[in-house]
């Protein structure tokens, strides 16, 4: 597994026993403030030698900070790719709809009470549109008000924060909860 502790925590509590060996049957790709030449040794090994099936959990190229963005699970799944000469294939979370009918199915609610909130356009808009989901997009993150893509993607609403989603879509009486 290429990740941090977090997603250790959430495959555990799913079953699944995450190792650092080659002779694996899958090879979780996600984000890795810790990500090294082992790691993707071990990938490549479990890979090409093991037959390990690649599996990442999003392809958002960066992660928002505090000033700035730093490099997220695109960057892992780009160097496993490149050095297995293999396609990671699925992606499982955003904006595969995999995670979003586990989600819909968990509330028990049809994809058109439901709205995808996100601040970024190719993942998080793109899951909500492609569901049938209200989509709100947050400019709190990596899209900026300028950006012309906004108006490709067509999110249902746009908003500066949580804070005005919260307050201006309660007042509105736009149908937000």
């Amino acid at each position: 597994m290429i990740g941090e502790a977090p997603l250790v925590e959430e495959l555990r509590a799913a079953g699944l026993a995450p190792v650092d060996d080659a002779r694996v049957d899958y090879v979780v790709v996600a984000f890795d403030r810790t990500f090294d030449y082992r790691k993707l040794d071990v990938a490549l090994q479990a890979a090409t030698r093991h037959g390990a099936r690649l599996v990442g959990t999003n392809p958002d190229r960066t992660c928002p900070v505090e000033g700035g963005e730093i490099p997220d699970a695109a960057g892992m799944i780009g160097a496993v790719e490149g050095v297995t000469g293999r396609r990671v294939d699925p992606i499982v979370g955003k904006p595969s709809p995999i995670t979003l009918q586990v989600m819909l199915d968990r509330l028990g609610l049809p994809a058109t009470e439901c709205a995808m909130i996100g601040d970024r356009l190719e993942t998080d808009i793109a899951m909500g549109r492609a569901a049938g989901l209200g989509t709100i997009l947050v400019l709190t993150g990596v899209t900026r008000p300028d950006d012309p893509a906004i108006a490709r993607w067509r999110p249902t609403h746009v908003v500066h924060s949580l804070h005005e989603l919260v307050t201006e879509g309660a007042a509105s009486g736009s149908g937000l909860r």
